[in-house]
């Protein structure tokens, strides 16, 4: 611990010169000198102040599913760590160096949904209105800091057990602005919440956030549907008290979704990736010898769905193996039924968006 608060304060000057180039930035955009564009259709912003983890792909999924049936949708990110340039349409045979693991992975849940990546969301937008002229409403993944688009509606997440409230600025901590630019959100959405919150921990939750009179506060957390087997998903299996699992994960915190595999199986052994990390022929040999280290007369590996998107890289090798390598999907769920009013406020948006 006290290293920790030792290294910490090494960077904290790191930090203070980082956070006035942020200033600095932000400043332009408040007088003008840098002008935030606004386009002629409905932009949703999802994105956070830290740098990953707090479930940004799920909540884009959410709002998909809200509204795919009632209007188009279109999503667009800057495809992280993918090994093209510019702006690309995804396509559901691309490979997840093409397009990235996020947009990718959308692509294939949502087949008929236009999925786009570009370094310039600017440019794109433009581009995606010719490309699918149907589209009705962009969502724009990991897009916070994006402040050359003015979406028109802004929603802020932050996870339940790493507040941006309780962080500090890069590098010393994760927070990619000051704790201050919270008050550019519309919706703040407290992420990663355990399954049984209590009114106690959300009303300290409101008081440490100290929302706006403009935004609103929700709190959220993830339903584990039956894992399925990576290259069949049709065959689901069932988690039991008998089984010991090796979780592969190369996504930024596991914590959440290992207290909740705890909850479900015998033994958790995890053997953990950094964030989007592209996994090699070693690594699926890593993946194979630890997995029949394990002891256990009945064991499985799982990943998930982001994770899912690299590990099909070497699809012959887990499949020679014969490795029982399955997928955990996650959905975004709100607590104290107040799921109906957020869907309520993102059909209000729409329904009341100006041109």
């Amino acid at each position: 611990m006290v290293q920790h608060f030792l290294f910490k304060l090494l960077l904290a000057p790191f930090s203070l010169l980082y956070g006035m180039g942020v200033s600095l930035r932000n400043l332009l955009y408040q007088y003008g000198l840098l002008k935030s564009v606004e386009f002629n259709i409905p932009i949703i912003s999802v994105g956070n102040l830290s740098v990953g983890g707090a479930g940004k792909s799920p909540h884009i999924e959410y709002l998909v599913r809200l509204l795919k049936d009632y209007v188009e949708v279109a999503t667009l990110s800057r495809g992280y760590r993918r090994k093209t340039k510019g702006y690309l349409m995804i396509g559901q045979d691309m490979s997840v160096e093409q397009g990235g693991d996020e947009p990718l992975q959308f692509k294939r849940k949502f087949p008929e949904m236009g999925v786009f990546v570009s370094e310039s969301r600017t440019f794109a937008i433009p581009k995606i209105l010719m490309d699918r002229p149907d589209t009705q409403v962009v969502l724009l993944d990991d897009a916070f800091q994006h402040r050359a688009i003015k979406p028109g509606l802004n929603i802020l997440l932050t996870e339940f057990s790493h507040p941006f409230t309780q962080d500090y600025l890069l590098p010393s901590g994760r927070l990619r602005e000051w704790r201050s630019a919270y008050e550019r959100a519309d919706v703040i959405v407290v992420t990663k919440c355990p399954a049984n919150v209590s009114e106690a921990e959300r009303q300290q939750a409101i008081r440490e956030i100290k929302p706006l009179t403009h935004q609103r506060l929700f709190f959220s957390y993830f339903e584990y549907d039956l894992p399925y087997y990576i290259f069949n998903p049709r065959f689901r299996v069932n988690l039991e008290k008998d089984t010991d699992v090796l979780l592969v994960s190369a996504i930024a915190r596991t914590d959440y979704l290992t207290e909740y595999l705890n909850t479900m199986v015998n033994a958790v052994y995890l053997l953990e990736y950094e964030d989007h990390h592209y996994f090699t022929q070693q690594d699926a040999a890593q993946i194979s010898a630890t997995f029949e280290r394990l002891e256990s007369k009945k064991k499985l590996i799982i990943t998930t769905e982001k994770d899912a998107v690299r590990l099909e890289m070497h699809r012959s090798y887990f499949i020679d193996q014969r490795l029982p390598l399955v997928v955990l999907p996650a959905k975004v769920a709100f607590h104290f039924e107040e799921g109906v009013q957020f869907d309520e406020l993102v059909r209000q948006f729409l329904l009341n968006f100006k041109a």
